[in-house]
C-alpha cells in the first residue's frame, strides 16, 4: 500500500474553534477569534486566507453558500453568481455547442458572488472591522505563503494557455514550500477592506472582469447583489435535524439520502459491506433525476417529497445500477463556531480546479467556470440565459437538535459532495463516532465512465470507487451484491476534503480537518 497521511485528530476548545483544508486559513481564522470576532469573523477571515493561499480550490473569482448557526436559529446565504446579461444559448449551440464549454471560455464564467457573500455575512453578523477580518489574507498575499502539495500538483494539470494566463501561480509555486506572492489578490483585499463590495465588483477587478468579458457582463451586472438569504431547508434523520442549502445547491440530495437511510436496516458497524450498499443505494435512490430537476426555481420542499417516495426502489440485497451525475470538482469547505452558540458552515469554489483557466487580467484573480452547471437543452428549467444562476455542486450541511447546534460539517468534491456527507452524517449521528473518526474513515464514491464536469454514467450505472484503506470486506462485498467496483489510493483529494465541528453536551467544541488536505487543520482554544 502506497504512504498515506497520518489521520489527523480531534481539536479541542471552549472558546473557538476553525477546520480548513489549509493551516494558514485556519490560524486566520483563531486569530479573529481571537481578537474578539465571532464565528462569521473567523468563517471569512479564513475564507479570505484560502482565497490566497488555495487559488485550485477557491477564490475571489468564485461562488459561496454559507450556512449560519444564530445561537437560537438557522439562516442561509445563497452568494451564487448569475450569468452576464451578454451570453446567449443560441450563440453556443450555433457555434455547435451540446453542452456548456469546459476550459477557456469566458461565457462559463457567472459573476463571482464571494466577495458579495462576505460583505452580506459580515453586514449582518460581523463584530470586527472587515479590515480586521481580512488582515491575515492580505498579509499572506503580500508578504507570501508556502505553496502546498495539492497546488503545485494541480498546476501540472494546466494546458500551455492555462499556464499563460496562470503565469504569477505557475513560475512560483514550482515545488512544496516555495514561497509565491499574490499582490494583485492583496490589492482586491485591500479594496474590500476600504471600500466593500462597489469597490471591488466596481473597481480594478470589475473593470478587468469587464475587459476579459468581451461583451458577457456590464457594469449594471457587477452592480447588481449576487448575494440573497434564503429560507433554509431541512429534514429530520439519524436523530438530529439535519440542514442544507436549498435548489440551485444540490444540498437535498444529502437531507433526502438521509432520510431515506434512516429507514433502512443500517448495520451497527460500518466496516460491514451492507452498511456501504444501502448508503450507496439511498444515494443514487435520491440523485438520478438531479439532471433534469436542479434549476435555480425548483422547490426543495417538493424535491425532498418526491425522494421520500422512492424507499420501496431500494433492494437491500441487489445494486439497482441507477445512472447519476458523477462530475468531479475542486471547492473549499470550512466550519467555524465559537463559545456564544454561533456557528458557520461555509462553502466557497471555483468549480473545477482552477476554473475556466481565466484570469481578471489586473489582479491575476483566476475566475471560476461555475457556468459548466447551465444547460443547453432549449428550453430546460436550467438553460443557460441571462441574470440564471446554474445548478450548483456546492451543499454546506449543519445539524441541531431541539434547536441546539450538534454540528457544522461539509466537504469538497463536486457531485460526490451529497454521497460524502451521507457517510459522515451517518457516522456522526447514527454511529456517535467523533468529528476525526468520521472524517478519516474510508469512503465510497460514485465515478462515470470519464472524468470532468461533461461526465454522466453510462447505461451499465455508475462505478463506485473505494478508498484503498477501506474494510476489506466492502469490495467483496459490494461485488457480490453486483456493484462495479474499483480501488482508489487512499486519502485521495477524489474522495474530497471534508471537515466538521462537534458540539458536546458540556459545550466543547470538537473539530477536525480532513487529511485528505495534506496541509488542512482544525484549531480551536
Amino acid at each position: 500500500m502506497p504512504s498515506t497521511p497520518f489521520p489527523f485528530g480531534s481539536t479541542r476548545g471552549v472558546r473557538g474553534c476553525v477546520a480548513t483544508a489549509d493551516q494558514l486559513a485556519s490560524q486566520a481564522g483563531l486569530v479573529a477569534l481571537r481578537a474578539g470576532g465571532n464565528a462569521i469573523d473567523a468563517a471569512i477571515a479564513a475564507n479570505a486566507a484560502m482565497t490566497v493561499t488555495g487559488p485550485h480550490l477557491c477564490g475571489l473569482g468564485g461562488d459561496l453558500f454559507a450556512l449560519v448557526h444564530t445561537g437560537r436559529s438557522v439562516v442561509a446565504l445563497n452568494a451564487s453568481g448569475r450569468a452576464g446579461s451578454g451570453v446567449d444559448a443560441d450563440e453556443l449551440r450555433r457555434e455547435g455547442h451540446a453542452e456548456m464549454p469546459f476550459r477557456h471560455d469566458v461565457r462559463t464564467v457567472t459573476v463571482p458572488g464571494c466577495v458579495d457573500g462576505w460583505v452580506t455575512l459580515h453586514e449582518r453578523f460581523g463584530a470586527l472591522p472587515m479590515a480586521d477580518v481580512l488582515a491575515p489574507a492580505i498579509e499572506l498575499a503580500e508578504l507570501g505563503f508556502p505553496a502546498s502539495p495539492l497546488l503545485v500538483g494541480s498546476l501540472a494539470a494546466l494546458d500551455a494557455a492555462g499556464r499563460a494566463n496562470l503565469r504569477e501561480l505557475a513560475e512560483q509555486a514550482t515545488r512544496p514550500g516555495a514561497v509565491v506572492v499574490r499582490s494583485g489578490v492583496g490589492r482586491a483585499l485591500r479594496a474590500v477592506a476600504e471600500g466593500g463590495r462597489d469597490a471591488f465588483y466596481g473597481g480594478e477587478f470589475g473593470s478587468g472582469l469587464l475587459e476579459v468579458g468581451c461583451g458577457a457582463f456590464s457594469p449594471d451586472d457587477l452592480a447588481a447583489p449576487q448575494s440573497d438569504w434564503v429560507e433554509p431547508l431541512a429534514v429530520t434523520a439519524f436523530g438530529v435535524e439535519l440542514t442544507t442549502i436549498g435548489p440551485n445547491s444540490q444540498g437535498y440530495l444529502t437531507l433526502g439520502a438521509a432520510a431515506l437511510a434512516t429507514h433502512l436496516d443500517l448495520p451497527d458497524d460500518p466496516d460491514d459491506p451492507q452498511w456501504a450498499h444501502l448508503l450507496i443505494e439511498a444515494a443514487t435512490a435520491a440523485g438520478y433525476d438531479r439532471p433534469d430537476a436542479l434549476h435555480e426555481h425548483a422547490d426543495g420542499v417538493a424535491l425532498l417529497a418526491e425522494i421520500a417516495t422512492r424507499a420501496g426502489s431500494i433492494d437491500p440485497r441487489r445494486a439497482t445500477r441507477r445512472a447519476v451525475p458523477t462530475n468531479s470538482g475542486d471547492t473549499t469547505y470550512l466550519c467555524t463556531a465559537d463559545a456564544h452558540g454561533m456557528a458557520v458552515s461555509l462553502i466557497q469554489s471555483n468549480a473545477s480546479g482552477f476554473g475556466s483557466w481565466l484570469v481578471e487580467p489586473s489582479t491575476g484573480i483566476n475566475l471560476h467556470n461555475r457556468g459548466l452547471g447551465f444547460n443547453l437543452v432549449p428550453g430546460h428549467a436550467a438553460e443557460l440565459g441571462p441574470g440564471r444562476r446554474p445548478p450548483h455542486t456546492l451543499a454546506p450541511a449543519l445539524a441541531t437538535h431541539d434547536g441546539h447546534l450538534v454540528a457544522v460539517f461539509g466537504t469538497m468534491g463536486g457531485d460526490a459532495q451529497p454521497q460524502i456527507l451521507l457517510q459522515i452524517a451517518t457516522r456522526l449521528f447514527r454511529h456517535r463516532t467523533s468529528p476525526a473518526r468520521a472524517v478519516e474513515a474510508a469512503r465510497w464514491a460514485l465515478e462515470g465512465p470519464t472524468s470532468g464536469f461533461d461526465t454522466w454514467t453510462g447505461v451499465d450505472g455508475p462505478l463506485v470507487a473505494v478508498e484503498e484503506h477501506a474494510p476489506e470486506a466492502w469490495v467483496s462485498g459490494l461485488i457480490e451484491r453486483g456493484h462495479r467496483v474499483i480501488t482508489r489510493t487512499a486519502y485521495d483529494s477524489a474522495f474530497g476534503h471534508a471537515h466538521a465541528i462537534a458540539v458536546e453536551h458540556d459545550g466543547v467544541l470538537v473539530g477536525a480537518a480532513d487529511p485528505r488536505t495534506r496541509v488542512g487543520s482544525a484549531a480551536a482554544f
